[in-house]
């Protein structure tokens, strides 16, 4: 599968040149190809519709954020083709100010895909008919799946009764409660944590 796999990446890189720019198989027997950010629609195009790839279906659209890199976000396309029970990976890499083009038109299932990796991420895509918020909040603030998003958000909601709707506040947790002591015994600490007898007693 592996050999096929590979045949398979000099084709791609025959056919699309320059937008590909590394390619490799992954321990879960994938082809792995980053592609250039600006021809990403070219290049699920021509994986869908050449007949040496006829990669149908578009599983799933994601991203992950290496704050610590130059390009900030890495959004990864899975595609499966039916026809050959094969899966490929494109990956690319962008800053957090740049705008990735949209699939929708090759895989209208994109369409949702890069609504939630806009909601999680912030990333944008041009072209794409109704990019809005999916899962979180129309008036949420951030992006809950960057690395730097404070876990507690920045705000919390509840029902009023008085007013009888639902009003946003700022969140207001003590000190005390955004402080965690995760030693343990197993680690040097003084005390013992409820449970840890149990395995002094086990020995």
């Amino acid at each position: 599968m592996s050999e096929d796999l590979l045949e398979l990446a000099e084709v791609i890189k025959e056919k699309l040149s320059s937008a590909v720019l590394s390619s490799g198989i992954n321990p879960v027997g994938e082809l792995v190809l980053t592609v250039t950010p600006k021809r990403i629609a070219e290049c699920v195009e021509l994986l869908k519709t050449d007949r040496s790839c006829r990669f149908s279906t578009l599983v799933d659209i994601t991203a992950v954020d290496y704050p610590g890199r130059e390009n900030r976000f890495e959004v990864v396309y899975h595609l499966l083709s039916m026809y050959t029970n094969q899966r490929i990976r494109l990956k690319l890499s962008i800053d957090e100010d740049e705008v990735v083009p949209s699939i929708t038109e090759v895989y209208p299932a994109a369409n949702w895909f890069e609504r939630e990796v806009f909601d999680m991420y912030g990333v944008m895509f041009s072209g794409h008919p109704d990019l809005r918020r999916i899962l979180t909040d129309y008036g949420f603030r951030g992006y809950p799946l960057r690395k730097d998003f404070p876990t507690t958000g920045y705000v919390e909601l509840r029902y009023d009764e008085a007013e009888k709707r639902v009003v946003y506040e700022p969140v207001s947790l003590v000190q005390e409660y955004r402080q965690f002591d995760f030693m343990s015994p197993w680690e040097g600490a003084e005390y013992i944590l409820p449970g840890d007898d149990k395995g002094e007693a086990a020995k």
